[in-house]
């Protein structure tokens, strides 16, 4: 199996209060497994708050709904042994 690697990484964003935020993140290859999202160094789930998809197999893309300060942090994508952080 190829290493994945990542072709774009995330994105510093400054959003406000009450609105949702997006972040993307293209990968080397589709069906990229060993993936993971965190926020301030805890791992994220897809759920009602967190949105996380997969568009065109390489597009990896997180949406934090109705962010809150308690939010503010580093967003952090991993792929195998490589990361982007915004």
């Amino acid at each position: 199996e190829p290493d994945v690697t990542i072709v774009s990484g995330l994105k510093d964003t400054v959003v406000s209060e009450g609105d949702d935020v997006t972040f993307r993140c293209q990968v080397s290859h589709e069906n990229a497994r060993d993936v993971e999202w965190k926020l301030q160094d805890v791992a994220l789930q897809n759920n009602e708050m967190n949105e996380i998809s997969v568009e065109k197999g390489r597009i990896h893309s997180l949406t934090l709904r109705k962010v809150t300060e308690q939010d503010i942090g580093t967003v952090t994508f991993r792929v195998g042994p490589h990361t982007s952080t915004a």
